[in-house]
């Protein structure tokens, strides 16, 4: 494994890094994406990023939140609302559960998808990988009471409705 990565896992996984991360890593990201016009995110020292676009479940609004994703064959990614550890669910997850049409830059390309949240046997299945690939997430889980919620997201073309439970 990468020593660096190694480093940054150790360090994600402490209070003091879920008290200041949601508010220093989402502000970089964010500056260092539109300046590099979504090539770069300095997150990916951490799981693979993009920066989500959802509508605001309450405003309506387009929210653009950079996340670190786990991407699957086929084209799929998966987003974990693990909030650094945090007890509150991350906003973006609501927005998600309201309006599952989203948009994903990564790598400089937009891309539509629709949240899809795994449910059972294959949330299960989902959160052993996500595990293996960034054991951190389980820090947060034993810090939380709540449930972590996981999306799914797929391709889509162009369209509207609700998550869809699998």
């Amino acid at each position: 494994m990468n020593p660096l990565r190694t480093v940054v896992q150790k360090v994600s996984s402490t209070r003091a890094f879920a008290r200041a991360g949601p508010h220093v890593v989402p502000a970089v990201d964010r500056f260092v994406h539109r300046a590099t016009r979504g090539r770069v995110l300095l997150s990916a020292r951490m799981p693979p990023g993009l920066v989500l676009t959802a509508t605001g479940a309450r405003s309506g609004l387009p929210r653009r939140t950079p996340l670190a994703c786990i991407p699957e064959e086929g084209g799929t990614f998966v987003l974990v609302g693990s909030n650094f550890g945090r007890t509150d669910h991350p906003a973006w997850t609501g927005n998600l559960l309201k309006h599952p049409d989203a948009e994903v830059s990564r790598r400089g390309r937009d891309m539509p998808v629709r949240a899809e949240l795994p449910t059972g046997e294959e949330r299960e299945e989902v959160w052993a990988a996500l595990l293996e690939f960034w054991p951190p997430y389980a820090t947060y889980a034993r810090r939380v009471e709540r449930r972590i919620r996981l999306f799914r997201l797929v391709p889509r073309e162009k369209g509207g409705g609700a998550p869809v439970e699998r």
